[in-house]
C-alpha cells in the first residue's frame, strides 16, 4: 500500500512540473533576485550628483559631464570632468606626467593623454629636460662664480701682501695647478681663522685665574674687580661664565675676513716701515692688529660681564617708580595731555557757560 501511494505522489509531481506549475517546494530564485536588482538601480539613476570642487550639483548644470574617479563614495563620489581637470592641473604644475591622487580616499587617478605626434611629444620631452638641468646649471653658475671670485680674492692679497712686482713674479712662476688650488683656500682660510674666538678663551682663562695674576697692572686693567659682595646663597651659574658675549654673525664674519689683509697691509705700513719686506711687514701689521682688537674685545666683554652680574631687580614701589621709571613717567604726561587736550573743548564751553 504505501508503495503504491509513494508513487502516485511522485508522478503528480512530475506532470505538474511538466504543465509549468512549479510545487511550492520549489522558490523562485532569479525573480527575487531581479527585484532585489531593480530597486538598487534604480537609486542609483535617482542620487543626486554633488561636485566637490565647484560645489555644483545636477540641476545646477544639466549638460556638464560627470565622471566618478575614485573609489569615494557618498558626497564626494562625483565630480565635473571640467572642474576636476583644472584641480589636476593646479597640482601638476605644467608636468602631464605626474600622477595625481584623490584628496581623500588617496587613489591615483587614471588619466589618459592623446597623442601629439613625434614631433610634439620630442619637443615636450626637451622641455622637461631644460626643466630639471635648469637648477643644477644654476647652483653650478653660482659656484663657479664664488670659485673664481675666490681666486681673484687670492691673488690680489697675494699682490696687496707681497708687492705688485714680487706677488707678479710669485703668480707667473707658480704652477697653474697650485694657483688653482692654493688661491681659492686664501678667503676660506681667513674666513675660518675669523670664526675662531680666542677672545673668549683667553677671557675665559684671566677669570678662572684672576686671583692670581691681579698683581700685574695690564690684567688688572682689563679685568677690573668689582666691589660686588659674594652671595650667601649658591648662585644657579658660575660667576666666572661668558654670558655677555655675542652670538656669530655671517655677515661680520665674512667681512672682517675679507677686509683683514687691506688693514694688516695699512698698519704695516703704519708702524713698520722699517721693515723691507712687504710680506713680513704686512704679517706682522696683521698680528698687531688682531692682538690690539682682541685686547680691547677682551676688555669690552669683561665689562659687560661685570654689568651682567650686578644688576638686580627692584621691588615695584611707589618710591623705585618715582627713581628710576622714566619711561612711565613719560607716557603718563604723554597721556595726561592727550587727554587735556581731548577735554579742552568741553572745559573751554563749561567756562562759557559760567
Amino acid at each position: 500500500m504505501l508503495s503504491d501511494e509513494q508513487e502516485a505522489s511522485t508522478i503528480n509531481e512530475q506532470q505538474s512540473v511538466d504543465a509549468g506549475h512549479p510545487t511550492h517546494h520549489q522558490p523562485n530564485n532569479s525573480a527575487s533576485v531581479s527585484k532585489e536588482q531593480v530597486p538598487s538601480s534604480a537609486t542609483d539613476e535617482k542620487e543626486e550628483r554633488y561636485c566637490w570642487v565647484c560645489f555644483a550639483t545636477e540641476e545646477d548644470d544639466k549638460f556638464a559631464p560627470w565622471v566618478q574617479p575614485c573609489n569615494c563614495r557618498g558626497a564626494t563620489k562625483w565630480v565635473h570632468q571640467s572642474c576636476l581637470k583644472r584641480w589636476i592641473d593646479e597640482k601638476q604644475k605644467g608636468n602631464p606626467y605626474k600622477s595625481i591622487s584623490c584628496p581623500q580616499c588617496q587613489t591615483e587617478y587614471i588619466i589618459i593623454l592623446p597623442t601629439m605626434g613625434s614631433f610634439a611629444f620630442m619637443l615636450e620631452r626637451l622641455d622637461i629636460i631644460a626643466k630639471q638641468l635648469s637648477p643644477c646649471v644654476a647652483a653650478g653658475a653660482i659656484v663657479c662664480s664664488v670659485y673664481w671670485s675666490a681666486i681673484t680674492f687670492g691673488a690680489v692679497t697675494v699682490l696687496q701682501t707681497t708687492g705688485f712686482e714680487r706677488g707678479l713674479m710669485i703668480l707667473e712662476r707658480a704652477e697653474p695647478l697650485a694657483l688653482l688650488v692654493c688661491l681659492p683656500a686664501i678667503p676660506a682660510i681667513l674666513v675660518l681663522g675669523r670664526m675662531i674666538r680666542w677672545e673668549d678663551i683667553v677671557l675665559r682663562f684671566l677669570q678662572n685665574t684672576q686671583y692670581n695674576i691681579r698683581k700685574y697692572p695690564v690684567i688688572s686693567f682689563m679685568l677690573p674687580l668689582t666691589n660686588e659682595p659674594s652671595p650667601s646663597y649658591p648662585e644657579p651659574f658660575p660667576n666666572n661664565s661668558i654670558n655677555a658675549s655675542e652670538p656669530l654673525s655671517v655677515t661680520r664674519i665674512f667681512c672682517g675676513a675679507l677686509i683683514l689683509p687691506t688693514v694688516s697691509t695699512i698698519v704695516g705700513k703704519m708702524f713698520f716701515k722699517s721693515m723691507k719686506n712687504d710680506l713680513h711687514r704686512t704679517l706682522l701689521g696683521g698680528f698687531a692688529f688682531v692682538a690690539i682688537k682682541g685686547v680691547f674685545k677682551i676688555y669690552f666683554n669683561q665689562k659687560k660681564h661685570n654689568r651682567a652680574k650686578q644688576r638686580h631687580i627692584l621691588d615695584y614701589t611707589q618710591e623705585n617708580i618715582r627713581k628710576y621709571a622714566y619711561r612711565s613717567q613719560q607716557l603718563q604726561q604723554l597721556q595726561q595731555t592727550h587727554q587735556l587736550q581731548h577735554h579742552q573743548p568741553q572745559l573751554n564751553q563749561i567756562v562759557q557757560q559760567q
